[in-house]
């Protein structure tokens, strides 16, 4: 039972001490890019249209999609 409750512990500090990731998706931008390599997966939000993204995607194992964080300006009346 001790070597149980010592196990949980340790892992516990484990996942405790290791970096944080930062936020993916920049509210400044509302295109982002998802690419998939040999080392997992990464979101970066960079793009300021479509197109661009796209240009960016192409040959290359990635998809653009729209920044569901993207922080829209109000429309003035």
């Amino acid at each position: 039972m001790r070597r149980t409750v010592s196990l949980i512990t340790v892992i516990a500090a484990m996942l405790a001490v290791s970096p944080a990731r930062a936020q993916a998706y920049d509210p400044a931008y509302p295109i982002c890019i998802q690419g998939w390599g040999v080392s997992g997966s990464s979101i970066s939000c960079r793009y300021t249209s479509m197109e661009q993204c796209q240009l960016s995607a192409s040959g290359r194992a990635a998809q653009c999609m729209a920044n569901p964080y993207f922080a829209r300006v109000p429309a003035r009346r």
